[in-house]
């Protein structure tokens, strides 16, 4: 086999390896975000780094400002499933080596009230950085922040309280 023939042959096999680990990484991520919209937060939890930090747009509201660590990201998690929000990844793209990759991914949500009312309804996109697998950083960014503000305000006149309140 020439060298030229092996050198084509391993640049389709890298081509078609890094098209299955998008696959992959979107069918885990999907099967996450479905345990998230049945209120269990664990998978989601896991897939974070011990010092991981999740950056939220600023607002009077439950998930403003910076999430830093585990344990500040499962309270975020623990208030976004206590919301009622449902959320659908609908495309990832990545970039980077599998050992440190950048995603950049669509997800709307929406939350629905118990009378069937929609109280919020949004599309995000999301930047992660990861490393060794795990998420180290996290980034949302909005069409709309003000919708936020205003699902706030719905979650407090049912009486939904933060789950850093309720602590409280």
């Amino acid at each position: 086999m020439t060298s030229k023939r092996c050198i084509l042959i391993g640049f389709g096999a890298a081509i078609g390896a890094r098209a299955l680990l998008g696959r992959a990484l979107l069918m885990r991520f999907r099967r996450d975000v479905a345990r998230l919209n049945a209120g269990d937060y664990s998978a989601t939890l896991d897939g974070y780094a011990d010092d991981a930090v999740l950056r939220f747009n600023d607002g009077e509201h439950r998930w403003a400002g910076e999430h830093r660590g585990k344990a500040a990201i499962e309270l975020f998690l623990r208030d976004f499933t206590a919301a009622g929000l449902r959320g659908e990844l609908k495309e990832i793209w990545m970039g980077g080596p599998p050992w440190a990759l950048t995603l950049v991914g669509r997800f709307d949500d929406e939350a629905v009230g118990a009378d069937g009312e929609q109280l919020y309804r949004n599309r995000v996109v999301l930047v992660i950085r990861t490393r060794w697998g795990k998420i180290v950083e996290h980034e949302d960014f909005y069409e709309d922040t003000s919708r936020i503000v205003a699902l706030e305000q719905a979650l407090r006149e049912r009486g939904i309280e933060s789950v850093a309140a309720a602590s409280a």
